[in-house]
């Protein structure tokens, strides 16, 4: 999956203005994009927020996140075990394509993709407890390769299925836990994948909705 991944990215902290552009160009990020976004469904009374698109070789929205609940902490002591959120990523399920400037080939989209995405999105929210910053790098890069090889192998001794509703049908998703908290992965029958992170929300109480308007996410 070829991609210029800006998962996880937040607009920056500004004030008045400045702040509401940064969000309304967030929303119009995530508008570019032509295929429905998901969210957790109207059981989740929490709040949302856009987290950021990434985008493929020729700039096309490929995949988001959309987040729900508490804002992590990246310090693995900071409110260790109090925080609780999820984070949705929905990605289009693309075949092997050519690239919008004919230069090349994008790579195809999959199940695995939502996973992988997933994975490193609950990787770099995750700060082990006493470790410094030049051993996360480290962690992070190999914590990344496992990921990487987990999402690859979703039918290995890792993953366990759960069924979970997607706009009110019970849907198949692949799902592992770690000690840095779960991640799952499956498809809808709208031509995307929707793959999610968290910590203190249990993933078997979860529903996936799609989104009618992401406007209102402004």
């Amino acid at each position: 999956m070829e991609t210029t991944s800006r998962v996880g990215a937040q607009p920056p902290t500004v004030e008045g203005g400045q702040q509401a552009l940064a969000d309304r160009e967030t929303v119009e990020d995530f508008l570019l994009a032509p295929f429905p976004w998901y969210g957790l469904d109207e059981a989740f009374t929490g709040p949302r927020r856009l987290l950021g698109v990434g985008t493929a070789a020729d700039g096309s929205v490929e995949h988001g996140s959309i987040a729900h609940g508490d804002e992590p902490t990246v310090r693995g002591d900071a409110a260790e075990g109090k925080e609780r959120f999820t984070v949705v990523v929905t990605i289009a399920a693309n075949p092997v394509r050519r690239s919008a400037d004919g230069t090349g080939l994008l790579e195809a989209t999959s199940v695995s993709s939502a996973a992988w995405l997933a994975g490193v999105g609950l990787l770099s929210v995750t700060w082990p407890a006493q470790m410094d910053h030049t051993l996360r790098d480290d962690w992070l890069e190999q914590q990344t390769e496992t990921a990487w090889a987990l999402a690859d192998d979703l039918t290995g001794a890792a993953w366990s299925t759960l069924s979970l509703p997607v706009d009110g049908v019970p849907t198949p998703f692949h799902y592992r836990e770690s000690e840095f908290g779960w991640v799952l992965a499956g498809s809808t029958p709208e031509g995307v994948h929707v793959g999610a992170y968290g910590r203190g929300m249990s993933a078997y109480g979860v529903g996936f909705s799609m989104i009618k308007d992401i406007a209102t996410y402004a």
